[in-house]
């Protein structure tokens, strides 16, 4: 199957602003490929490491929020 990488990586940023913590920390807890591409986005910090979890950049939070509210908000 041909995947779009792009939807996948707004589902991802989206998702991850679920496992939001300690400001602007979140869970690692996704595709390796997919949060390396949010990481040269400039969405979060670097993935690879030691902790479990990433933190959002100011842009990488915002864009979150969107598309939280773009993809999975219900409609009025």
């Amino acid at each position: 199957m041909d995947l779009d990488n792009d939807k996948i990586d707004d589902a991802v940023l989206a998702l991850l602003l679920l496992g939001l913590h300690d400001g602007a920390r979140a869970w690692k807890g996704f595709d390796w490929d997919a949060m390396n591409r949010l990481f040269e986005r400039g969405y979060i910090s670097d993935p690879r490491g030691q902790t479990k979890s990433v933190v959002f950049t100011e842009h990488g939070l915002e864009q979150a929020e969107k598309l939280l509210e773009t993809l999975f908000g219900k409609k009025a």
